[in-house]
């Protein structure tokens, strides 16, 4: 018989193994935020970027497992922050696959990345939400978290980045 105690899933950090899970997992949320066409990225370029080969990573990745099967990754990568002389950690995507909700995967996913910030000195953990996703919202307050109102998130991509690049 199993521990009430003990969660029903393990938090870790991702393998080279899991790349094909993290790119199901990125086209699964890419249909939830209604964009499923522009999730192209494929296992290779997250094998590339989180275990490259002769390099430092570029991102990294925690992930959900229950009974064996990834259900759940968190994103992220390092930040740095000018006014603190500090770095954080900028959660790129968290993600749990909704059959899988309620169980605390996602607070677990959070709680790791928190304790990592806290472990290294690093003095921000953050990321963006979509104004519509009232249950991820919900939830980020939740534990916490509250939205910087004072800032614009703006991007550069496609023809624009050409063009500034050339510039």
């Amino acid at each position: 018989m199993s521990d009430p105690a003990t969660p029903p899933f393990i938090i870790r950090p991702a393998t080279a193994d899991d790349v094909d899970d993290l790119a199901r997992l990125v086209r699964e949320l890419a249909l939830y935020e209604k964009e499923p066409d522009a999730a192209v990225a494929t296992a290779d370029h997250f094998r590339e970027a989180l275990f490259p080969v002769g390099a430092s990573p570029a991102a990294y990745a925690h992930v959900a497992e229950r009974d064996g099967t990834v259900v759940g990754m968190a994103v992220w990568f390092v930040s740095f922050s000018t006014w603190t002389g500090r770095h954080g950690l900028w959660l790129e995507d968290l993600f749990v696959e909704p059959e899988h909700r309620g169980l605390g995967i996602g607070k677990a996913l959070l709680i790791e990345l928190a304790r990592i910030c806290a472990e290294r000195g690093w003095t921000r953990l953050e990321w963006n939400v979509l104004d519509w996703n009232a249950p991820a919202i919900e939830f980020y307050h939740s534990q916490g978290a509250q939205p910087l109102t004072d800032w614009t998130t703006y991007r550069v991509d496609g023809a624009a980045l050409s063009s500034l690049a050339q510039s």
